[in-house]
């Protein structure tokens, strides 16, 4: 399924998993699927990784390891549920403080409630905005976190500049995603599961295949890890590379704005 991704050169904007919509639509579209299925979110994931993005994602906080002392500050996008922006409290002590953005109300909403719940209310605030104009000032992260959220964006360039802008200088950049299976046979048992399984797993879940037949195209549309490297590179980060998880199942990217 490798010929299905684009090139660093872009085209995701118009890409609605394997459909191509018309440039502005395909926002809407994603906004659909994340609020039909933001309830279930977590459930999807454990469906979508077989359970692994758990384990992916203690690995990305590892890699961030944020001080325990107060004062840092970051900023987790894509992230309503608050899945990584709790991991990173939680490793930090409960010294860090963030912001947890999404474009999708829906999911700020599960992330809230969870958060007061949890007692990390103190530490976190959402925001509803797009990651392709972040409403902060340049200058003003630590940290600049995304898990699975990259390849929902339809301006993948600006959102990255967006991400350079806000980070202060020495901040890092961590991009967690579903990525190219580089491991012979891994590929094709997982592009097995992925068609077949995850929307029939969808469907008896949450009652409809289709956001999970989207969100499996959309892995296969996203770039391969060295061409989304290079996207990151354009957008100024330094010293920028990448982790493969589970053969490539998905990869950490990491940059620093220097």
């Amino acid at each position: 399924m490798s010929d299905q991704r684009v090139s660093a050169q872009g085209g995701m904007q118009t890409s609605y998993g394997f459909r191509t919509v018309a440039d502005g639509e395909k926002q809407t579209l994603v906004n659909d699927v994340f609020h039909k299925v933001a309830k279930r979110y977590d459930i999807m994931n454990d469906v979508m990784s077989a359970g692994m993005h758990r384990v992916w994602k203690n690995a990305m906080i590892a890699s961030l390891n944020p001080p325990r002392r107060p004062g840092f500050r970051f900023l987790d996008v894509a992230g309503g549920t608050g899945d990584i922006a709790f991991r990173i409290v939680e490793a930090s002590d409960r010294q860090a403080t963030g912001t947890v953005l999404d474009i999708n109300g829906s999911m700020l909403a599960v992330g809230a409630d969870r958060a007061i719940k949890n007692g990390y209310a103190d530490n976190l605030d959402f925001v509803e905005a797009n990651a392709e104009k972040l409403p902060f000032e340049d200058n003003s992260f630590d940290a600049y976190t995304i898990a699975f959220g990259i390849r929902n964006v339809p301006d993948i360039d600006r959102a990255l500049r967006e991400a350079y802008r806000v980070l202060r200088r020495g901040g890092r950049f961590l991009c967690l995603e579903f990525s190219e299976v580089e491991m012979p046979l891994l590929d094709r048992v997982y592009d097995a599961w992925s068609f077949n399984g995850i929307p029939a797993m969808g469907k008896a879940i949450a009652g409809d295949a289709e956001p999970y037949q989207y969100l499996v195209e959309s892995i296969r549309k996203f770039p391969r890890q060295r061409d989304f490297a290079a996207m990151i590179e354009r957008a100024g980060f330094a010293r920028v590379g990448y982790t493969n998880y589970t053969g490539g199942v998905a990869a950490l990217h990491s940059g620093w704005k220097i």
